[in-house]
């Protein structure tokens, strides 16, 4: 594919471009023409993710518009003020597809589901937009200022977890950014750098640094500064220990783990990844290396844990877990457990006449949770 792109506007004749052009000598014509010639080698349909990267005013979004035209250059509009992304992003679609796709590009944080477009931060107005293109899944797009208006950390997490996403829907896209530092992360099959010209072809080019994840047990003090991105709001667990993840220093990942002898096991609970980090595949791997932890009998209970039990609403992390082979799925609970029951339980066993009284019982939600096991290897 040939591109030659000619740029050309009026010459200015006002005072103070005569005296710019005196003081700095500049060239009339060049300040009034813009020529560029590209040969990308990309016809055909056998790639999935190209970058157009290069400084500002080198051409990379004229290269964008040239490659399908104007109409595949993805514009970030539409968007609702009155209504939550989660019913915005793709309104024919099901949940399901919904929440996989916001999972999918790292906006796991449940609260900003509910929030319209236009008061998200640019970091989760940037997922939510890749979120929508993954459930639109068109055959061709070109997605200009890609990762230009959040921070690096997540810049370099959310171009890891759209490249994943994108692949999967077998349509191509073309991403123009400014950042060299996502080409490691995007893992393209072909790049073109438009300040040195070089056309590199091949997804062995480019290697994702590894994430060096280290599991340290704590006293809770780090909870606080998980729980506001944790889609319930509980009481700390009874008895439990918790654990975090580090990435550099950095604590990224939380979870809790409390006992569960009765049925020789554990409870892990109040798994939190941090927002800059969802997408980058941290959650699953820190679940289970915490389980695993307890399994090896290296926690408080020994080797009286053989199994772990873990529950969640999250529809991203019930994929996950369905899909890792490790994990069973023991329970599947659409609604809350009615309050009938639960009242006439808390009478029996209560000797306290205020509990009796005014006890409503436990229950009654219609928050779907879904029950997961992890054994110990022999005791499957």
């Amino acid at each position: 594919m040939k591109i030659a792109i000619r740029h050309q506007c009026a010459e200015a004749h006002s005072f103070r471009a005569a005296a710019v052009k005196s003081l700095f000598n500049a060239d009339a014509v060049a300040s009034e023409r813009f020529d560029l010639d590209v040969d990308l080698p990309i016809d055909g349909s056998d790639w999935r993710l190209g970058v157009v990267v290069g400084p500002s005013g080198s051409g990379k979004t004229s290269i964008g518009r040239a490659i399908w035209g104007d109409d595949a250059l993805y514009q970030p509009q539409g968007w609702r003020p009155d209504r939550p992304i989660v019913d915005d992003i793709a309104p024919d679609a099901s949940l399901d597809d919904v929440t996989a796709a916001l999972a999918a590009v790292g906006l796991g944080t449940v609260p900003a589901w509910l929030r319209p477009y236009h008061v998200l931060s640019n970091g989760e107005r940037f997922r939510a937009d890749l979120a929508r293109l993954i459930c639109a899944a068109p055959a061709r797009v070109v997605i200009d200022e890609f990762t230009s208006v959040v921070d690096r950390q997540i810049a370099r997490v959310g171009a890891l977890a759209f490249a994943k996403s994108w692949r999967r829907t077998g349509g191509q896209a073309v991403l123009l950014s400014c950042h060299y530092d996502i080409l490691d992360w995007v893992e393209a099959d072909w790049v073109f750098d438009t300040r040195s010209g070089r056309f590199l072809a091949g997804r062995q080019h480019w290697r994702r640094p590894p994430i060096n994840l280290q599991v340290e047990q704590t006293d809770g003090h780090a909870w606080p500064l998980f729980e506001p991105h944790h889609y319930l709001k509980l009481p700390r667990m009874v008895a439990a220990r918790y654990f975090i993840g580090m990435v550099e220093g950095e604590p990224v990942a939380h979870v809790a783990v409390s006992p569960k002898l009765e049925v020789a096991g554990v409870r892990a609970c109040r798994l939190v990844i941090m927002p800059e980090w969802q997408g980058a595949g941290i959650g699953l791997r820190f679940l289970n290396a915490v389980c695993e932890h307890e399994l090896a009998g290296l926690g408080r209970y020994g080797d009286r844990v053989r199994r772990v039990f873990f529950h969640t609403s999250h529809p991203g992390l019930n994929l996950a877990l369905a899909r890792s082979g490790r994990w069973q799925r023991v329970s599947a609970n659409l609604f809350g457990s009615e309050k009938a029951k639960s009242r006439e339980s808390i009478e029996r066993t209560t000797r306290s006449t205020v509990m009796k009284a005014h006890s409503g019982g436990w229950g009654g939600h219609f928050r779907a949770v879904t029950g997961w096991r992890l054994d110990q290897e022999g005791n499957r």
